[in-house]
Parts: structure tokens; sequence; C-alpha cells
């Protein structure tokens, strides 16, 4: 048997275990060592796995991802999603969906000091989902909006997605931060147009709240200057190169701690709470990246990428022709696989072909985190969508699913302007080279 059946075997067998609900991590590791000691030898096999896991938790490039996660945690128990969320409305909440457009500009708010999407999505809906309600938004809108607008918790930086694609592609994770920025504005923007546009067709959805005053507006953005601050000097020190990421998430995670006992709205709970937290995020993320690791060693030992990549170039397509293809697939994987657990499957498999056709590593990355982010509200899979489903208990799946579509269809706009326009995503990296 040649080496790419067994490696087709392999990336079967892969997801048969994501569908019995085997941990990502170690599926892709067990899957790897296997296929690697069949094609190689078992002595070889053994010695490759002990080499990645010690690289892998020894890796001081790593130490990234528990600084932000933890910037994030203490942000999220100190309030901050709060105060986000009522600079957000008392500036938009007298609009026609106002409350959806200040849920919106909450999450990007929020993003930018958090990274995870099922943590944006959770934190902006316990406080804005309520409200919603109170003012009689409708349930497909509120619950939908929420769903989409926390995944910009992946785009805008600090990015977890970022940092998994770098370090799988050795692309410097500063340009890949600094690359989601500008995109992430734009989605957060052609989300309120699709609030605007659905309260436009239909009033009943988005009601107008109680207007406020321009004093009023103006002493809300007090609610906003933490995390400017936060942003400023996490994005802001990479930008001018004071920092490497590492050293950015340590800042960031030291201000946030920072802020919470200057407000006196940190307790003990909730700095252990926040510990916990950030331990529990980061161990499954490194668990996730050890087994893409292995796994990524028997695939590249099956010529799968290889193979797949002189099929590519040989197509009588163009390259943007081909790069469509490819986010249709993205696409259609994230209706049935979590974002990690896709993006680390199948970027030793595409990134070379990427690279052969010329196209930017540091846009696609931002390309591969747009695309998995419709796969967080899409079904089946769409854990958002659940998220808020464990908030909004009262609203029915299909409901929340079906609130989704509208934003889904501003993803891919998106996507259509990044791939039209990929200056989008590489001004600001160029800027700061």
């Amino acid at each position: 048997m040649s080496p790419v059946a067994i490696g087709i075997i392999g990336i079967v067998v892969l997801v048969l275990t994501f569908l019995l609900s085997m941990p990502v991590g170690f599926a892709m590791a067990l899957v790897g060592l296997a296929g690697f000691c069949f094609l190689v030898s078992a002595p070889a096999g053994l010695s490759l796995l002990a080499r990645d896991v010690f690289a892998t938790f020894s890796s001081y490039s790593l130490t990234v991802i528990p600084m932000f996660m933890f910037m994030g945690a203490i942000t999220f128990a100190t309030g901050m999603s709060r105060r986000l969320y009522d600079t957000g409305y008392t500036l938009f909440g007298h609009l026609r969906g106002g409350l959806a457009m200040a849920t919106i500009a909450g999450c990007a708010s929020f993003a930018a000091i958090c990274g995870s999407t099922n943590a944006t999505a959770a934190a902006m809906g316990k406080v804005s989902l309520p409200e919603m309600k109170r003012y009689h938004y409708d349930d497909s809108l509120a619950t939908g909006c929420v769903a989409a607008a926390g995944s910009l918790g992946i785009l805008i930086p600090p990015s977890t997605i970022f940092i998994v694609y770098g370090i799988l592609t050795e692309q410097s994770i500063g340009s890949l931060f600094l690359a989601g920025v500008l995109p992430g504005l734009l989605l957060a923007t052609i989300f309120v147009m699709v609030v605007s546009f659905l309260c436009w067709r239909n009033p009943a959805l988005g009601p107008v709240g109680m207007p406020t005053s321009w004093k009023e507006k103006l002493a809300s953005l007090t609610g906003v200057i933490e995390m400017l601050v936060l942003f400023v000097i996490v994005i802001g020190g990479l930008f001018l190169g004071w920092f490497s990421p590492t050293q950015a998430g340590g800042a960031g995670a030291a201000g946030a701690l920072l802020i919470g006992l200057a407000r006196r709205q940190l307790n003990w709970q909730g700095f252990l709470n926040a510990i916990k937290d950030s331990l529990q995020i980061t161990c499954e993320v490194m668990v996730i990246i050890t087994g893409a690791i292995v796994f990524g060693h028997f695939i590249a030992v099956t010529t799968i990428p290889f193979v797949l990549a002189d099929w590519v170039s040989a197509l009588p397509l163009p390259p943007a022709a081909i790069m469509g293809v490819i986010v249709l697939m993205y696409l259609l994987g994230g209706c049935f696989m979590d974002a990690l657990a896709l993006i680390t499957l199948t970027i030793p498999i595409i990134y070379p072909v990427v690279i052969a056709m010329g196209f930017d590593p540091i846009w696609f990355g931002v390309i591969i985190v747009l695309v998995t982010e419709m796969g967080v509200i899409t079904p089946p899979v769409g854990i958002n969508v659940y998220v808020i489903k464990g908030i909004a208990e009262d609203v029915p799946l299909g409901t929340i699913f079906k609130g989704t579509f509208p934003f889904l269809i501003g993803l891919l706009i998106a996507a259509g302007l990044l791939i039209a326009f990929p200056q989008i995503a590489l001004l600001l990296p160029g800027l700061a080279k």
C-alpha cells in the first residue's frame, strides 16, 4: 500500500475518532504515532513522540497562550464586559437594533483583550441577552447577533487561533496579530450593517431604546478606557517593537491585574477562578498543538502535501478560484469540526499548497481565521450557538441558528473583500516592518 493511501486512511480514522468524541489532541497524537510507526518504524515513532511532547511543553514561544488567556479571564472577572456593553448601549441604544449594535461593539472591544470566541460570546451574552429581552427584541436577532459577534474573539487580536497558526506555520505571531486588526474592524462594521438592514426591513425585530443626551454619551466613553489601555499596551507594543508576543501577553496580563486591583473589583475567588480557567484552556490548547505536530509529521512522510500541491498547481484555474475552493472546504469542514481542530488537522496539508501558489502566509492566516469563524455559528457543531443556548435556555436551538444566517452572509462578504483586497490584512504588518 502506498504512503498516500495510508495517509488517506489515517485522515479518515482521525475524523472517525472526532465523531466518537475522543479528545482532539489525543486523537491526532494517536493516529499520527500509529501511522508514523507503520511507515517508518516503531522506535522512530516513539522517539518522535517523546521529542515532540518535550519540545512543545518546553517551548518559550507557547508561553504567550497562558498570558493572553489570563488577561481575558481577569478582565471578565473584574466586570469589564459589563462596562463595555454599557458604553455601547449608551451610544447606540436609541437606534433601531441599537442594543444588538451595542452587543457587536462590546464583542469587538472585549475581543481585543480576550482571544477566545467562546469566552467573548459567553461574556457578552450574559450581559446583553437579558437587556434585549427586556426591550422585546426578537429572539433570533438577539441570540444570533451575540453568537456571531462572539466570533470576533478569534479575529481581533490577541487570538488563540492566530497563535496556533503561527506556531504550526512558523510565521510571526506579532504580524498575524496586526493583520487581524483591520479585518476585525471591517467585520464588526459589516455586522452592524446587517443589524441595521434587518431592522429596516422589519422594525419589530429591534425596537428603539431610551434616548440619551450627548453628555451621557461622552461620559459613557470612560467604560472603554481600560480596554484601550490594554489594547495599546499589547498591540501598540508589538507594532512599535517594544515587546515580543510573549512579553506583550505578560504586559497585558499584568495590566489587567493592576486595573482589577485599582478598581477593587477583583476578589480572591475571582482571581483563583481566572487562574483556573486560564490553566485549563492553556493545557487543552497545548495538548492539541502537540497532537497536531505529531500528526503533521505523519502527514509529511505520506507525501500527501506534495502530491496535493502538484495536483492543485496543475489545475486549469486561476489562483483566486483555487482559493475559493479552499475557503469552501473550510466552510464545510467548520460545520462538523471545532475551529482549532480543523486548523490543526488541515494546515499541514493545505499550507504547502497555498505557499506553492504564491499566496502571502500572513494574509492566508487571516483568511483561515475568518472562515473558521463561520464554523462556530453553522450547524451542526456551531459551538457559539451552544454557548448562547446555555445562557438563553428558553430559546429553541433552531431559532438561534436561524438568527446567525444573516451574519454568516456578512462573514462571506468579508472573506470576499479580503480575497479581492489583500492589503486590508497586510497594511499594518507592512507598516511595522
